[in-house]
């Protein structure tokens, strides 16, 4: 009886971390695809429209730890920020991580010059304040001077 406890305990925690590991892959996916349902959205409603949806904590932008948030290539300010609307209006170009990395200036610099990509950095979950790898996605919004940006935590 004892055994089969063991096995089942072992079972569990292997199949916790199979699906884990898959999650974490989801996330991913889902980071890059809510950027683009909301360059979708300001492709169709506008970046007004679309700036209200992403403020909305109840709305298609904000899901557990994926957020979209928006900022400035030419100013390097925060427009949209629901996590943390304090950062709202602030020039972000100072910012730097645990490790010392201007992050945001690196979103800028890949928006800028590849269109999008990805950027590790180190920040803290929501509700938290020991920062943690995060991966976060930005694209450039075609026709506009912003880019939008979605991370997950690793």
């Amino acid at each position: 009886m004892r055994r089969k406890a063991v096995w089942i305990l072992a079972l569990t925690l292997a199949l916790a971390l199979t699906c884990g590991g898959l999650a974490a892959a989801a996330t991913a996916d889902e980071a890059k695809a809510m950027v683009q349902k909301a360059i979708a959205m300001a492709k169709e409603k506008g970046l007004e429209e679309t700036y209200k949806a992403i403020r909305d904590k109840n709305g298609p932008f904000f899901k557990g730890d994926l957020y979209i948030f928006v900022n400035d290539m030419d100013t390097n300010v925060t427009l949209v920020h629901p996590e943390r609307p304090q950062m709202e209006g602030k020039d972000m170009s100072g910012m730097k991580d645990v490790k010392g990395k201007l992050f945001f200036l690196e979103f800028t610099r890949v928006a800028k010059e590849k269109g999008s990509g990805w950027v590790e950095y180190y920040w803290p979950k929501p509700g938290q304040k020991e920062p943690v790898l995060k991966s976060t996605y930005v694209e450039r919004v075609p026709g506009t001077k912003v880019y939008f940006g979605c991370g997950f935590y690793k």
